[in-house]
């Protein structure tokens, strides 16, 4: 499995964001090389009984440049669970080499810019309501 692909991991961080895709800057999106990857299948915990204690299902990814650890056990499947690290491995990597241009924080203030605006929209519809009411003499 090719699991270094840039495209297909930035899709699928940004695909909850489809309407500000056009506004965040992927430039400086991170890319996985597989040998500075260090990955370990260990045994699972948890609820799930025998199904999750007696397979080694759980992925425990340590990205040696800068030595990020992320372990993942959300599905019963070792696979999924591997797709599933390397994308929070990916967003980590991204957070601690970016920081305020990672794709989470850009995010982040574009829903808080929207949500503003939207705030301001709504205070301006209450006060023209409130004056409408004063003007009408309507309690």
């Amino acid at each position: 499995m090719n699991w270094g692909c840039k495209i297909s991991y930035t899709r699928s961080i940004v695909r909850w964001y489809s309407s500000m895709r056009k506004q965040i800057d992927l430039t400086c999106f991170p890319t996985l090389d597989e040998c500075d990857l260090e990955e370990q299948h260990i045994r699972g915990s948890g609820p799930g009984g025998s199904k999750i204690s007696t397979t080694c299902s759980c992925v425990l990814l340590k990205h040696i440049p800068t030595g990020l650890v992320v372990k993942c056990q959300e599905t019963r499947f070792l696979e999924q669970n591997r797709k599933r690290a390397r994308l929070n491995l990916l967003t980590k990597l991204d957070i601690h080499l970016n920081g305020e241009n990672s794709v989470q924080a850009q995010t982040a203030r574009l829903q808080a810019n929207r949500k503003a605006s939207m705030d301001q929209k709504k205070e301006k519809i209450r006060e023209l309501k409130r004056m409408w009411k004063e003007r009408e003499n309507i309690d």
